[in-house]
């Protein structure tokens, strides 16, 4: 375990594999870390063909400093920019699990000169009008009531304040043309629960470039971590490198 030390001094927890490019990074999804299925799945796929590689918890979540509620997407998005600054050499490819696919677009969009490609898996890209929507009348009273409130999803509790909310309508990539013509595929379960798949048509609909495919899994869901769902994300990283 490594520690990039931010400009406010706060502590962003990283693992890194130093090899040739292009260099990937893996970006996790809301309220997860860089332990992951996926992320260690990935790592080895880095080892076994000698490439850079780099998963990173985003500040407040897993090893990194700070309190979950006192962040919002844009910190995690100066975390990933950041990252890319600091410890990265050479073009990489940024895979987003699901906020994190929201977060890798951010990225490319402010570091366009240093992305390779893009892989979105389950990405929940501008999620965040629609989490709200599906907030129990309860919760939105005490964000309109008090700031924060604690929310239960899938066996997790956390808390939110209402900037989550105003930052995530900030960082919105929807409503106006992304401009990106690199290889950008999205990878995404039918049988996810959480993201719509009619998420990926959405994001391929809003990117100017012709380099942009969707990769629908018949019996997958949200969290793409079966077997066969991480030889697609293996295969889909090579065709991407076959293409720079």
């Amino acid at each position: 375990m490594s520690y990039l030390i931010n400009k406010k001094n706060q502590k962003i927890a990283y693992k890194m594999i130093r090899g040739r490019s292009p260099g990937i990074i893996f970006i996790h999804g809301l309220k997860s870390d860089m332990n992951g299925i996926k992320a260690l799945s990935i790592e080895k796929y880095a080892k076994k063909n000698k490439l850079s590689f780099i998963r990173f918890d985003c500040r407040g979540n897993g090893k990194s400093d700070g309190k979950f509620e006192d962040f919002t997407i844009s910190d995690w998005k100066e975390d990933l920019v950041y990252i890319i600054d600091e410890l990265t050499k050479g073009s990489q490819i940024l895979i987003g699990s699901s906020l994190g696919g929201w977060l890798m677009t951010l990225a490319a969009k402010a570091r366009p000169k240093k992305i390779a490609g893009l892989i979105g898996l389950s990405a929940a890209t501008d999620f965040g009008k629609n989490f709200y929507n599906n907030l129990s009348k309860k919760n939105k009273k005490e964000i309109k009531k008090n700031g924060i409130t604690k929310i239960t999803s899938n066996g997790l509790s956390y808390f939110l304040k209402s900037k989550f909310f105003i930052e995530a309508k900030k960082n919105n990539i929807l409503n106006k043309p992304f401009k990106f013509k690199k290889p950008f595929i999205l990878i995404h379960g039918l049988k996810d629960d959480i993201v719509s798949h009619d998420i990926p048509k959405k994001i391929m609909n809003n990117t100017t470039g012709n380099n942009i495919q969707i990769i629908y899994l018949k019996s997958s869901d949200h969290r793409l971590s079966k077997r066969e769902d991480l030889i697609t994300i293996n295969s889909t990283i090579d065709s991407i490198r076959y293409q720079i």
